[in-house]
């Protein structure tokens, strides 16, 4: 045992009772003391050293500080550490804290243990950070000292300090290039622990373990490939190993399958739609590039296809030595992939993006590509010029009636166990409620063949032929027009084109076979010439047969003519009709033909969803320009309203009013003289104390029986007038609003507007006058009992001198004049006041009613103005998303192009070809 061993293990007192090893170590060290101290020039420490040792051992700290505390020649370091461990035993920790802190020393030895005794402390005191900064410390020191590291690997492992613990790894790993250690690190990034740091961190790490063991560094790649997976450093993690791998030689003959199967997951996680080119452009083709470095067998000929891909996008970014590699590999390498597998999930990942981004359903290419992989059955697409005879040919072959009248929409015919009809549409799939129903469905023109019939039906002949027949619309009009029957010709095997046998083979018909070959040139055309039986005579039937078959053979000499009739029943013709059928099916590759015919719909689907992008810009940019134009006119018609509300209100008010100035000018002339005809009453015998009051009495009387008999019936009368010339202006504004609200509407497109104006305030007024006219009962007025100063003399001097009989002619003559000549202005101020009070606030809601009786439409047309104001906010607001970031539609189709194309060079692998599709 060395010393510093013997010393770290408080072993130095071994030296002295070798030799005595039956004798107590106290009494050994005790007569050696004694003879040492009878020297002249005693050497005291070293014993006094070891006895505090064996003092430790047997538990007497205190003996054993006392000890050691007398320790001055070169053990002093090592006798203040004991010391400090014998605090650390008493418990008395910040003693020994203390005095660990303050050892000053050049022995590696001694300045480790002392720190590892310190780590323990401060974990036993709890100063974590301080026991982290120690640790640290001491493996920065002297790394290799024994144990050093495990014990920092297994504090940081308790705590849950996988900081520490993972650079404690990637240093160790490093330093050492220890395989343990970067199993250690594996065992980190496998469970999560390394997520916080970043993928740059491990770089070095990882070019030690690519020349010390490449296995374990495809390990460690893989597992912290899948840790940065979900986080937002992924990125960064894809651009740095790729970076990486880049620098390093990698051997495609070294078999990385792991390797090839994450650059695989991740390119094909990139391309799907999510991310915007731009982004990708910065480290797809560095992913590439080490993809076809290091794919192995199973993914040569993937990488190598979606090398080309790539750079047929992009050809300025991928290194020409990579892509001629690419293209040499996948012209020797055969693949055993599914072809049809993979393209029908390409087809399903374009289709599920476009329902994500509100794109529609697509569901005319969801059934079509059902058809295409339908092997069970062949497709015969029937087309010819409209009247050519082909739905005859379709009802005689099927044995029914199934089509009356000319198609309208795509229809295919197939055997099904009980009669189903269904519509397809883009948007919808419906289901037709019978055959009536379906016969309704072909009358209807507009929009037809925006949609598809499927018609299944038990049939022996298409079930025993397993064939399905396509009938389309007559092809007709200029060569747009036909397109829009011909554009789902890729569906069917072959095409039996109908001529009519009066007329065959015109410049119209050989138009449209043209325009046939044009769109899909690998589908055999055949020909039917239909009503062979409307043809006199057989010599000249059979002459136009051979004339017309001639002609086709010029241009299609594999195609085959038949002559039919429609008048045959279950003889000769019927079986060639199945001959014929049979004849023209597709017997070789028909796998083949049907993935080629899917591939053209995943390609016509992107640019079908390329053009709904800009077919959605534009009628964002018509309906911003629509409901602008609407906008303005429904704000003019706002304010059209409220003019002919003002226009009205003052009109009607108007008149109520003339009808009152006129009843209060007859009250006004009126009541003077049937008040002063009351004179007639005074006589000279009357009674002048109290003539006063009969007078009072009886022109109330009067006033009473001529408001109520002859002015009520007379303002009655007139405001039933009133009400009806209110009617007339109400019906003339309802009138305009209506002819207002059609135009609107026209414009719409629907019945959005209803401008319905309020009648109930007719009935309400109605009501109303009927109530206030019915009856009328007048306040006494005091016409004779007020104290004007006339008044107050007549009065008092009939009751002075009424009784005198000399004097009452006097009276007589001066009251007569006085009813005669009196000014009633107040009278007929105060019965005009009390007449008209109770229509007082009906005159007053005037103006009111003529506002309820406009508030519907005005609340409609107001509504219509927000609701176009709001459209334009909304579709601009869309639109300028669309045009600020434009990728983010375009770029996923880009990319859904890029894994077609992909596809297409798969497909020719180890053919020693180009691609043809």
């Amino acid at each position: 045992m060395t010393l510093e061993d013997q010393l770290k293990q408080k072993a130095y007192y071994k030296m002295f009772i070798n030799e005595h090893e039956d004798i107590h170590p106290i009494r050994v060290l005790g007569e050696a003391f004694q003879e040492e101290a009878a020297k002249d020039l005693p050497n005291l420490s070293s014993i006094r050293f070891a006895q505090g040792e064996v003092y430790f051992h047997h538990k007497d700290y205190e003996t054993a500080i006392f000890k050691w505390e007398n320790i001055t020649d070169e053990l002093e370091p090592w006798a203040k550490k004991n010391t400090a461990d014998a605090y650390y035993e008493l418990g008395l920790l910040s003693t020994a804290e203390d005095i660990y802190t303050a050892i000053a020393t050049d022995n590696a030895t001694l300045s480790t243990e002392v720190a590892l005794q310190l780590f323990s402390l401060y974990i036993e005191r709890g100063k974590l950070d301080a026991a982290v900064s120690t640790i640290k410390r001491t493996i920065v020191a002297n790394p290799d000292y024994p144990n050093v590291t495990e014990i920092a690997r297994a504090f940081f492992e308790e705590q849950q300090d996988w900081n520490n613990a993972v650079e404690l790894a990637v240093s160790e790993a490093m330093r050492l290039e220890d395989t343990n250690w970067f199993s250690v690190l594996s065992g980190y990034v496998d469970k999560g622990f390394t997520k916080g740091h970043a993928p740059g961190y491990f770089t070095q790490a990882l070019i030690h373990l690519f020349h010390r063991d490449k296995k374990q560094f495809e390990q460690l790649v893989s597992f912290l490939w899948k840790s940065y997976e979900h986080e937002e450093s992924y990125f960064t993690w894809i651009r740095e190993i790729n970076q990486l791998l880049l620098q390093l030689d990698l051997e495609r003959e070294d078999q990385w399958h792991e390797l090839s199967r994450l650059h695989k997951h991740a390119y094909f996680g990139l391309i799907e739609g999510r991310y915007f080119i731009k982004m990708l452009q910065e480290f797809i083709p560095d992913l590439l590039t080490n993809w076809l470095r290091l794919a192995d067998d199973r993914n040569v000929v993937l990488s190598s296809a979606a090398v080309l891909s790539w750079n047929e996008l992009f050809p300025t970014t991928m290194s020409q030595t990579i892509v001629t590699d690419a293209e040499k590999l996948i012209s020797i390498t055969e693949t055993d992939i599914d072809e049809l597998e993979e393209s029908l999930t390409l087809f399903d990942t374009i289709i599920d993006w476009a329902a994500a981004h509100d794109m529609g359903e697509n569901n005319r290419y969801k059934w079509l590509v059902e058809q295409l992989v339908d092997f069970d059955r062949q497709h015969l697409l029937i087309t010819g010029l409209t009247g050519s005879g082909k739905s005859t040919f379709v009802n005689t072959v099927l044995g029914e009636a199934l089509q009356d009248s000319p198609t309208s929409s795509i229809v295919m015919f197939k055997d099904g166990e009980e009669e189903e009809i269904t519509e397809i549409t883009d948007w919808q799939i419906s289901n037709l409620e019978g055959f009536n129903e379906f016969q309704e469905r072909m009358d209807r023109r507009r929009n037809a063949l925006d949609s598809i019939i499927e018609f299944k039906l038990p049939n022996g002949f298409l079930q025993g032929n397993k064939v399905t027949f396509i009938d389309t619309p007559g092809l007709k009009g200029n060569h747009n027009d036909r397109y829009e029957v011909l554009k789902n010709l890729q569906v069917a095997d072959a095409v039996l084109f109908v001529l009519d046998g009066n007329s065959p083979f015109t410049d119209k018909e050989r138009s449209a076979l043209v325009q046939i070959q044009e769109l899909a040139p690998d589908i055999p055309v055949h020909f039917l010439l239909s009503k062979m039986d409307t043809i006199v005579g057989e010599q000249e039937a059979v002459r136009i047969y051979q004339e017309t078959k001639s002609k086709i053979h010029s241009i299609l000499p594999d195609s085959i003519v038949f002559a039919f009739s429609s008048h045959y029943e279950n003889g000769q013709q019927a079986e060639e009709i199945r001959d014929l059928i049979q004849s023209i099916k597709v017997t070789r590759n028909l796998e083949d033909k049907r993935l080629a015919k899917l591939l053209y719909f995943i390609r016509t689907t992107i640019a079908s969803l390329l053009q709904k992008r800009i077919d959605v810009e534009n009628q964002l940019v018509e309906a911003i320009r629509w409901n602008e134009e609407m906008h303005m006119k429904l704000n003019g018609a706002v304010n059209q309203l409220k003019d002919t509300e003002i226009q009205k209100t003052t009109a009607i008010t108007k008149s109520y009013r003339a009808i009152k100035e006129t009843i209060q000018k007859d009250i006004a002339e009126t009541i003077p003289a049937m008040l002063k005809e009351c004179s007639v009453l005074i006589k000279e015998d009357s009674n002048f104390s109290k003539i006063h009051l009969e007078l009072n009495e009886e022109m109330n009387r009067r006033l009473q029986e001529y408001l109520e008999q002859t002015v009520m019936p007379k303002f009655y009368h007139s405001l039933q007038n009133w009400i009806g010339y209110s009617k007339e202006e109400f019906d003339q504004a309802q009138e305009f609003l209506t002819e207002m609200g059609d135009g609107f509407n026209q414009m719409y497109g629907e019945e959005h507007l209803a401008l319905v104006c309020d009648f109930k305030v007719l009935d309400d007024w109605l009501r109303d006058t009927d109530r206030m006219t019915s009856r009328f009962l007048l306040d006494e007025v005091n016409i004779l009992l007020r104290r004007t100063p006339s008044q107050f003399l007549l009065k008092s001097a009939g009751k002075l001198f009424g009784a005198i009989s000399q004097n009452k002619a006097m009276l007589y003559n001066k009251y007569k004049a006085f009813v005669e000549n009196e000014d009633y202005s107040e009278t007929i101020e105060e019965v005009s006041k009390q007449f008209f009070q109770p229509f007082e606030l009906f005159e007053k809601s005037l103006a009111r009613d003529v506002t309820l009786f406009f508030k519907g439409p005005l609340r409609d047309l107001t509504a219509a103005a927000e609701e176009a104001k709001a459209g334009i906010e909304s579709n601009q607001d869309l639109l300028n998303k669309m045009n600020t970031n434009p990728e983010m539609f375009r770029d996923p189709l880009t990319l859904f192009g890029v894994r077609l194309r992909q596809f297409e060079w798969m497909t020719v692998a180890g053919k020693g070809m180009e691609t043809i599709y």
